[in-house]
């Protein structure tokens, strides 16, 4: 195909996005729509997977070393801790530190426990792990170190938080996949009814000997331009719906609860995955539609 030919045959497919004004205009406001809710879902997932997985650091769980050990054995311990693959954290808890915290949480009954003494606690390690899912394997290897006796382990909490986030990447997918079909459609139907309108065109140029790439090509360029467009429209007002709720959510949660990151944290995702989109929305769009007219 020849330079001047493409250069007519894209012209041919800007042109006709302002023949059928309307329907193009309506494609790209629901293309829009569903990139926005579907960019939406993806980054409130996203920031509660990060939140799930920081209530994650705070399962830990608590490794109790054999208390014949001195001070310098039980260290020695944590080292060995530490060097399990899972293992994010060990932070040694001296008996004397322990016995303050335990009275520090039993304040209220502070004197039915005045006669503990920190020999009678024992030295022990606060272990936090990279991957709870991982917990039973990791706790057992925790075991097997030599001047460990006990290890105490939550592992109903780590089990719970494991499932919410296989439950929320399962609801982000199809949620996604849905949203994606629905803009897939309304490009597709965009183009068809430009091919309709066209089909006696199109049925001369068959004639004439066009192949069928460049009758293909104008409405493969609709179709592009208009899921771009919705791309493009959809992620700038995403930028500023996102950074003005987290604002608004910054002001109001003076606890500081919910924690998000910020946008331009997410700008390289996101930029790849509403370019994508509207490739795919477009394009296939596009390029479904225009097969059924291709047999004339």
């Amino acid at each position: 195909m020849r330079i001047n030919n493409i250069g007519y045959l894209l012209k041919e497919g800007i042109k006709s996005i302002f023949t059928h004004g309307f329907m193009s205009f309506a494609a790209v406001c629901v293309t829009v729509a569903c990139l926005l809710i579907v960019g939406s879902f993806s980054i409130l997932s996203y920031n509660v997977n990060i939140m799930v997985e920081d209530l994650n650091q705070t399962n830990q769980t608590m490794v109790y070393v054999d208390d014949t050990l001195s001070e310098a054995e039980a260290k020695s311990v944590g080292t060995k801790i530490n060097m399990i693959d899972n293992v994010l954290q060990a932070e040694f808890i001296p008996r004397e530190e322990a016995l303050q915290s335990f009275v520090a949480d039993h304040e209220e009954e502070k004197d039915s426990f005045s006669g503990l003494e920190p020999s009678d606690l024992r030295h022990r390690f606060v272990v936090t792990l990279e991957d709870n899912t991982k917990i039973a394997e990791t706790v057992a290897e925790i075991k097997q170190i030599p001047g460990v006796d006990k290890v105490k382990a939550e592992y109903e909490l780590a089990e719970g938080f494991s499932t919410l986030q296989r439950i929320l990447h399962i609801a982000s997918v199809a949620v996604i996949s849905v949203l994606l079909v629905v803009s897939l459609l309304i490009i597709s139907n965009t183009v068809k009814l430009a091919m309709y309108d066209r089909r006696d065109e199109i049925a001369i140029m068959k004639m004439v000997g066009a192949t069928n790439g460049f009758i293909r090509l104008p409405f493969v360029v609709e179709g592009f331009t208009l899921g771009m467009m919705g791309a493009a429209l959809a992620f700038g007002i995403e930028w500023v719906m996102y950074d003005a709720l987290v604002a608004k959510i910054d002001s109001m949660d003076a606890l500081q609860l919910f924690s998000f990151v910020p946008f331009e944290e997410l700008l390289v995702p996101m930029i790849a995955t509403f370019c994508f989109a509207g490739l795919f929305v477009g394009i296939i769009g596009s390029w479904t539609s225009i097969r059924k007219f291709m047999d004339v």
